[in-house]
């Protein structure tokens, strides 16, 4: 099958085969759509794949970080709406060419749906129901291009990764049935295709009892909020705090300027007599100046 460099289609899901995937499969460089779901594949996840469905394995191991590298989901929207495929065909002797459209059954928020008519459009990641460890990477938030991630029934652990937000495209997302702990990033709420899907935590989040935060009930201790998260501050008491420290502040501060100049004035009475005169001297001046302004506006 690695020689077959021109291949664009591959669907082998729901058959019986076991072991890895072969190495030679990473030739076929114009492959866009490969199905491999519901067999019995082992082993683990082949750094050279790109869009697929390997869901419904026996795949165990992590999940790669060179997933950046696939440049079909990093590349957002598409240049076809379907995927098509032009072949030779030969009948009575006479040599024909047809065009056909793909299609692909997959499954979406939780349902298997079939697509053909947008399947162009459609860039998934779907590992759902294998074996599978460690953390998502985070790399995973640079495949700008993704519409639907599935990383349901695994036993991946770890932490949402906090740039999430980034994928701007996504419509599905399903995290559910794994041990998946901290807080769920607030830079999810910036996904707007993803909708109300998000309040269906039973969907998206179910299964992953150390998750916290919103959308979820459960709420998050200061231990579990995860890296770059704010930590809350009481509002009310940094204000009690602020205002008490600024009325003892100001109320030093009278009490000092006030004594140091009475007491200047009090122990020295030439500076006193020096000091009263000044005032006294300001006192017709500021009045002086000011009948002058007085007259100067009425002439106008």
């Amino acid at each position: 099958m690695g020689y077959l460099f021109s291949i664009e289609t591959l669907r082998v899901n729901n058959n019986g085969f076991v072991g890895e995937l072969p190495s030679q499969f990473k030739n076929c460089r114009d492959l866009t759509l490969f199905n491999l779901a519901e067999n019995k594949l082992s082993g683990s996840i082949p750094e050279w794949l790109g869009l697929l469905d390997l869901s419904m394995n026996n795949i165990s191991g992590t999940i790669p970080k060179c997933l950046n590298s696939l440049t079909a989901l990093v590349r957002k929207g598409s240049s076809s709406q379907t995927i098509r495929h032009d072949y030779m065909g030969d009948s009575a002797r006479i040599t024909f060419y047809e065009v056909y459209d793909d299609e692909a059954s997959l499954i979406w928020k939780g349902l298997r749906a079939e697509f053909k008519s947008n399947l162009g459009h459609l860039k998934t990641i779907d590992l759902s129901c294998n074996k599978l460890i460690g953390e998502s990477p985070s790399e995973i938030t640079y495949l700008l291009g993704l519409i639907s991630l599935n990383l349901s029934r695994n036993q991946l652990t770890g932490q949402i990764p906090s740039t999430i937000g980034n994928l701007q495209e996504l419509e599905s997302l399903d995290l559910s049935r794994n041990q998946i702990n901290g807080r769920i990033p607030t830079s999810l709420s910036r996904i707007a295709s993803l909708g109300t899907q998000l309040q269906s935590f039973d969907y998206a989040y179910g299964g992953n009892p150390l998750l916290c935060g919103a959308p979820l009930p459960k709420t998050c201790s200061e231990e579990e909020k995860g890296p770059g998260q704010p930590v809350l501050v009481n509002q009310d008491s940094q204000d009690g705090l602020i205002t008490q420290g600024y009325y003892i502040s100001m109320g030093l501060g009278f009490v000092v300027g006030f004594w140091g100049v009475c007491g200047t004035l009090l122990l020295n009475m030439s500076c006193e007599y020096t000091y009263f005169n000044f005032l006294t001297f300001l006192n017709d001046w500021l009045h002086v100046k000011a009948a002058i302004i007085r007259q100067r506006m009425l002439n106008r």
